[in-house]
């Protein structure tokens, strides 16, 4: 008889109740997280709360990273704040939508997330040495797994009915140093949220075809 881990059983009982209620989002969903979203440079003024942000981020940190070390780290800015500590740090053509954004995220990634790993990763004690003694291996680990958890973080916001602009456009060495100076984060990117003005969006510029972009063997 196969030895479960503790909780395991739990887990297998909610994958088959999850399987039993849905098994794929419906067509309006994909629209609203993917499929028709578009990013947003104008906003409306309706305000955007800590409570819908931590709403977002408690949906978002439920996706895997590898061995669940949770990297990213969010530093969320409004007003004065913003205007004087960051606006100056983006490249000219982001400063106004920064700007006028509700609120702007930093989406930092922790090179010492393994100090957590007692906690996320229990299943294996040893884990944090692995790389507390690898300076590289943290590296890579933390940028991807913080990239990835970005991204459920900005399908959560929008999940919720809010509106992204991800940006890669700021001065990276500025916003580590006027942010993140004598601390394990990062910066990754920084985001625009709100709720978006309708008028505020592009065209949607072409994407690649699956035949373009994948092999099968």
């Amino acid at each position: 008889m196969t030895t479960l881990l503790p909780g395991q059983a739990e887990a297998i009982a909610d994958v088959n109740a999850l399987r039993a209620r849905i098994s794929k989002a419906d067509s309006d969903t994909m629209a609203l997280l993917l499929g028709q979203a578009h990013t947003h440079h104008a906003w409306t003024d309706q305000p955007v709360s800590d409570a819908i942000l931590k709403e977002a981020y408690d949906l978002a940190k439920m996706g895997p990273t590898g061995m669940n070390i949770q990297p990213m780290r969010l530093t969320i800015l409004r007003g004065e704040a913003k205007e004087k500590r960051l606006v100056p740090l983006m490249l000219d053509s982001n400063q106004a939508k920064t700007s006028t954004a509700p609120v702007t995220v930093i989406l930092a990634n922790d090179q010492a997330f393994y100090d957590k790993m007692d906690r996320v990763f229990p299943i294996m004690p040893d884990a944090a040495a692995m790389f507390a003694d690898n300076a590289d291996m943290a590296r890579e680990n933390a940028d991807r797994n913080g990239t990835l958890q970005a991204a459920y973080f900005m399908i959560a916001l929008r999940s919720l009915g809010l509106d992204v602009a991800p940006m890669s456009g700021f001065d990276p060495a500025g916003v580590n140093n006027a942010f993140f100076a004598d601390t394990t984060l990062t910066a990754n990117f920084i985001i625009n949220v709100g709720y978006g003005e309708a008028n505020g969006v592009y065209p949607r510029l072409p994407r690649l075809d699956f035949s373009e972009i994948s092999k099968s063997y």
